[in-house]
């Protein structure tokens, strides 16, 4: 055999005339000539060093070499018919794919309300959610693993291949019988005394919180820290501690009275949330669409902290 592989023309041939068992049918068959047919099962032939054909009277059969050679041939132009099927579809409108990485906050606040009105945008395109810590995320877009990460703009970390989405205020939630809730101010002397309740440690929110802390000169209790909202909102609720939340995260227990909100005193902790993507291809129409609607969403749940 060699080092000359078939052309596509040529296993097509072969299979139309497998098929047909006659080069003249197979010429129909493939709007060819039979002596084109002819020429070119010699060229095959000639390539793989074996006879597949045999002529017996008018009908052409499988040498033995042939039949194994046929299988392969079935499933090469088999997976080519099936990855022009995919490319074709992915140049319709609301096909294709799309990855997206976000922390377990937006994925419960944010996306709903985002894939709803994407999958009117892109009906048949098909999501794929990551939950989990920003940084963990961006590891995975780096390893092209995942095609958008939602997240927090960590410490120097803007520029390309990130976009702003919308900006919050933390602010502490309190239960309607905590001291702080009756009065509408905090008191600074029981700030060290209090049990602050935080979501997760070695986070960009965690660490903006510590610095918020020391700028204040207040040296805290360590706090209680949960990985997950709704459980640092129902200690809250219960007066085990004042949890340290964003507004659209206890939305609608602030609306329903079963937190309190109270503004954090001194320098605001302000943070930015954004969206990255690797900067080694732009992002394509389905990607784009997806950002300008994270954004228009982000920037309503922003608002409501009110």
């Amino acid at each position: 055999m060699t080092d000359l592989l078939p052309d596509l023309r040529q296993l097509r041939a072969f299979v139309a005339v497998a098929d047909e068992g006659s080069f003249t049918l197979a010429a129909k068959k493939l709007f060819l000539t039979q002596s084109a047919i002819s020429h070119s099962m010699k060229a095959l032939e000639d390539s793989l060093g074996c006879r597949l054909l045999d002529r017996l009277g008018k009908k052409t059969v499988l040498t033995e070499e042939g039949e194994v050679f046929l299988k392969r041939c079935r499933r090469v132009l088999g997976e080519l018919e099936d990855a022009g099927r995919e490319l074709d579809g992915l140049k319709r409108w609301g096909q294709g794919r799309i990855r997206i990485g976000a922390p377990h906050s937006l994925c419960q606040f944010l996306l709903p309300t985002v894939l709803r009105e994407f999958r009117d945008c892109f009906p048949r395109c098909e999501p794929s959610i990551e939950a989990g810590d920003t940084s963990t995320l961006l590891e995975r877009i780096d390893e092209h693993e995942l095609d958008l990460v939602l997240g927090l703009l960590p410490r120097g970390g803007s520029g390309e291949g990130y976009r702003p989405i919308f900006r919050d205020r933390m602010t502490f939630a309190v239960s309607p019988m905590h001291p702080w809730a009756e009065t509408g101010r905090i008191d600074h002397d029981e700030m060290a005394r209090v049990q602050f309740i935080i979501y997760a440690r070695a986070t960009e929110t965690h660490r903006l919180i510590e610095e918020h802390f020391e700028k204040l000169g207040v040296r805290t209790r360590p706090p209680l820290v949960l990985g997950d909202m709704e459980a640092i909102k129902g200690m809250a609720k219960i007066g085990l501690g004042v949890g340290i939340v964003a507004p659209w995260v206890a939305k609608r227990e602030f609306d329903d009275g079963s937190l309190i909100a109270i503004p954090i005193e001194g320098e605001p902790i302000e943070r930015e949330w954004g969206l990255f993507h690797n900067t080694d291809r732009k992002l394509s129409l389905i990607e784009e669409t997806f950002a300008g609607i994270a954004e228009i969403v982000g920037r309503d749940l922003g608002g409501s902290e009110g």
